[in-house]
């Protein structure tokens, strides 16, 4: 699918990720609208860009309805939906008191993080489909962020990984649903990226998780997610899969 003209929606575009494919995707002539808990940061970048804010909780389906409606009125119904909204968060199983990890952690990462990302894609998907195919047979886009931590969690990142993992199984199965319409899903799977969350480390501790990546050695950069994310609205042959986007990192235990 060519960018030019289309409307697209990020969640979580306000920053990290999500901004730097906010920007690209503008760049390349797409509508963007900016789906964000944090309004104030995605107005921000809309003004930047030139596209469009809205306050939207991936979690409440009410929110995720009233921003498509208000991406809709300002570009159209959508064709492009990059999911980049999550959260983190480590908590050993049981800790070293001897107290099991309170299940409302589990659950609060697994809702964001999974349901969340689903109940964007259920919504959005429903919007592409009522579109009239492009030249094609085309009628749009899906992208999912899941992690490295789907394939080797490290200790203490139990719900995080099966919250990334959830993505990467329904990555298949929602292409396969959807592939009747013509709409695609596939997912990347970053490995360690300079985020806002690892700018905040220590430029020790950044500079010994870089050492830890075979090549390139250092951390991944925010346009280089972007540019995959892109490239595969670009790439009409790309469907159903996950991409590791990682420099070859196997993440140790701890």
């Amino acid at each position: 699918m060519k960018l030019q003209g289309q409307a697209a929606l990020v969640t979580g575009g306000a920053s990290g990720l999500g901004a730097e494919v906010v920007r690209q995707l503008a760049q390349g002539g797409a509508r963007v609208t900016i789906l964000d808990v944090n309004i104030e940061g995605a107005q921000a970048l809309a003004k930047e860009v030139g596209g469009h804010a809205a306050a939207c909780d991936i979690t409440d389906t009410a929110s995720v309805e009233a921003a498509l409606a208000s991406a809709r009125a300002a570009h159209g119904p959508a064709r492009i939906l990059i999911n980049c909204a999550g959260i983190g968060g480590a908590k050993r199983l049981v800790g070293k008191d001897g107290v099991a990890m309170p299940l409302e952690d589990f659950s609060r990462i697994i809702n964001v993080n999974l349901i969340g990302t689903f109940n964007m894609i259920r919504l959005a998907a429903a919007e592409m489909i009522a579109q009239e195919p492009l030249e094609d047979g085309e009628r749009g886009v899906i992208v999912a962020t899941a992690s490295v931590a789907a394939y080797d969690g490290q200790i203490g990142q139990a719900a995080y990984a099966a919250s990334k993992g959830g993505i990467t199984s329904l990555t298949l199965p929602l292409a396969r649903d959807l592939a009747q319409f013509g709409v695609r899903v596939m997912t990347i799977a970053p490995g360690l990226f300079l985020t806002p969350l690892l700018y905040k480390l220590p430029e020790e501790v950044q500079q010994s998780l870089a050492a830890s990546i075979p090549f390139p050695k250092r951390l991944g950069k925010a346009e280089e997610f972007a540019q995959l994310a892109v490239h595969i609205v670009g790439n009409l042959s790309l469907n159903g899969e996950v991409i590791r986007l990682d420099g070859a990192l196997r993440l140790p235990p701890r």
